[in-house]
């Protein structure tokens, strides 16, 4: 077998290639101009590598013919890929790695009403998890999905949906800093993964155990694998039921980490810092 065979692309999109090829020089430029570990360049080559092959490789043939490796491409696009990206903190690495006129263009875009506006949405700690949840459950709806996996427009739109809202989502969860400058609470970061898990755990448990054919598009198409529609489903399912959940969990325990160690520095909930030692009188 020709192993090469598996990296090119199904369906080439050239803006597809555009954004990976731009992010990954802008992390070079910045990993040139600011200190960056070695663990938090793996995070991000990891996640980038894996997001890649996901979308832009003869996968995504298999995940428009079968239901689990859908679901599996969008545990990457949606959880784990933006999840191990961001786990790198990547925002100012590849701000670093703008030309000066762009990030002094960048900055003046910030200060502005839309500018801020812009990022009071993209950070809203409410809205975002929602918006997180809402697009794994809108596109499992079986006549979403029969016409999304149709139409080539509406296909490259839900992919992108998932990979944008994944790293909005993630960016607020892995946030270090306290609240401000944070937009997310510490304690609002610990439960966040709590209430998105939930709902995809039931959706998938729904799944899994209906025993007629949700989503019979797979079959109208021809399978890639040789599985029966019920055995498709359920794998999908609790694709979506234990793997998307343990990501989630992963993400719970950076963010309580992240508690702990403000809270033991009194940076949250009024805690105050432990001292260093008795002052002899």
């Amino acid at each position: 077998m020709d192993w090469l065979s598996w990296l090119r692309p199904w369906e080439s999109s050239p803006v597809l290639m555009l954004c990976f090829a731009l992010s990954a020089w802008l992390f070079v430029r910045g990993v040139r101009v600011r200190r960056v570990s070695r663990t938090r360049q793996v995070f991000f080559w990891a996640g980038w590598v894996m997001l890649y092959l996901s979308m832009h490789t003869m996968l995504d043939y298999y995940a428009e013919r079968m239901f689990f490796m859908h679901r599996i491409q969008h545990l990457v696009l949606h959880h784990l890929g933006p999840l191990i990206v961001m786990a790198a903190y990547p925002g100012s690495v590849m701000r670093a790695g703008l030309p000066q006129t762009l990030r002094r263009a960048l900055f003046r875009f910030n200060q502005t009403i839309l500018g801020r506006g812009v990022v009071s949405v993209l950070t809203n700690p409410i809205f975002v998890p929602a918006l997180f949840v809402f697009l794994v459950v809108i596109w499992l709806i079986p006549s979403v999905q029969f016409y999304s996996m149709l139409d080539w427009r509406l296909y490259r739109l839900m992919n992108w949906s998932v990979v944008i809202t994944g790293f909005m989502y993630w960016n607020l969860i892995l946030d270090r800093r306290p609240n401000p400058p944070a937009a997310m609470t510490p304690g609002g970061r610990v439960i966040s993964p709590i209430l998105t898990m939930a709902p995809q755990m039931v959706a998938g448990a729904v799944i899994a155990f209906t025993e007629r054919d949700l989503y019979p598009l797979f079959d109208l198409c021809g399978r890639a694998i040789a599985m029966s529609a019920q055995a498709d489903q359920m794998i999908g399912g609790l694709t979506m039921w234990i793997p998307a959940a343990m990501t989630e969990v992963i993400g719970l325990l950076v963010a309580l980490r992240t508690l702990m160690r403000l809270s033991a520095n009194g940076r949250w909930g009024g805690a105050k810092p432990r001292p260093l030692g008795k002052i002899r009188e």
